[in-house]
């Protein structure tokens, strides 16, 4: 069902107001479960260790490094593409880097297990944010944009 010219007038004139924060409403959210990850890695990393060590696929992450290192430089890597991306600073090397780090994190832990569903298409609508900041780069409010004179 579509709207009708009037109801689109008037949705984009109560939406205005938000059209210039939108993206960096979405930049900053987007970029706290990387912080709050990023964070428990490095909190709780015996836990986090665990859980990859169990998880059906660990193994292929641990076959290179072990768990606890690989959870305290992941947490260190989420932290710092977190609080990049939340900031605005270099958005499109902040997105890559949480890209590269998301796809082996999902293959070795949420992949592979029913119970891991959720988490695997949080994922992916995250890869899919990531995306966006990797293709279009800084939104207003950008860190990137200040100048030091």
């Amino acid at each position: 069902m579509q709207n009708t010219p009037a109801e689109t007038d008037l949705l984009a004139k109560l939406t205005a107001p938000l059209r210039d924060k939108a993206l960096v409403i979405f930049r900053v959210m987007l970029s706290t479960i990387f912080l709050v990850a990023g964070t428990n890695h490095l909190t709780s990393p015996n836990g986090v260790a665990t859980r990859l060590e169990s998880a059906p696929l660990g193994f292929l992450a641990t076959s290179i490094a072990s768990a606890e290192l690989l959870v305290i430089a992941s947490g260190v890597a989420l932290l710092l593409g977190g609080l990049a991306l939340a900031a605005g600073f270099k958005t499109r090397w902040a997105a890559l880097l949480l890209i590269l780090l998301l796809i082996p994190i999902t293959i070795t832990v949420q992949v592979g297990s029913l119970a891991s569903m959720g988490p695997l298409a949080k994922n992916i609508g995250l890869g899919g944010g990531l995306i966006y900041f990797l293709a279009f780069g800084n939104s207003p409010a950008s860190t990137s944009d200040l100048r030091l004179n």
